[in-house]
């Protein structure tokens, strides 16, 4: 990656050459470079995104540590897409979120603590997928389902939510992976 960031470095200084009046004409049947600075700001904001979903997916194993979660998580994050994590109890009140869920829905850790999932819901929020959610949950087992959730600006999002039953001796916890869909 090195030689990538001194090339960038190398073009910046090019472009910085280029008299403020000098005009640059294409060749005919060649597109213009593209400023390396957006090139470097695109693959630094990838790079802080996977950074911070690592320290997220580290952060959940501590968690999971303490609670003496037997779950496979190394094959949960890896086989999944995934923007938000979300730690729920029994009861269904959120103890935990990370940074994404906190961007995808506009609500912070604060506001979201102790509360249920169900403030996300709202007037397009179908009751086939309401009662799906409550009996999969029920069953304690893995499951995938599809619903409209409402953003804090109100706005409605379609969310595929993954959840899966954290346990140890017996089901203590769910743990929901979401990402937003089209």
């Amino acid at each position: 990656m090195k030689n990538n960031l001194s090339e960038m470095t190398s073009l910046d200084m090019s472009l910085a050459t280029i008299q403020k009046n000098e005009e640059v004409k294409p060749s005919k049947g060649k597109a213009m470079p593209l400023l390396s600075w957006d090139i470097f700001r695109q693959y630094d904001s990838l790079t802080q995104e996977k950074f911070q979903l690592k320290n997220d997916i580290e952060e959940v194993k501590i968690l999971a540590k303490k609670s003496n979660w037997k779950n496979e998580f190394e094959t949960i994050f890896n086989d999944n897409n995934f923007e938000a994590i979300v730690i729920t109890d029994l009861n269904k009140n959120i103890v935990w979120i990370n940074d994404g869920f906190a961007a995808m829905t506009g609500y912070s850790k604060e506001e979201t603590i102790n509360k249920t999932p169900n403030f996300l819901q709202g007037k397009n929020t179908s009751d086939k997928s309401r009662k799906n959610f409550r009996r999969q949950l029920n069953k304690l087992e893995p499951f995938t389902e599809v619903i409209t959730n409402y953003r804090k600006d109100n706005s409605a999002y379609k969310c595929e939510v993954k959840i899966f039953p954290l346990y140890n001796k017996e089901v203590t916890h769910f743990l929901a992976i979401e990402r937003e869909v089209i």
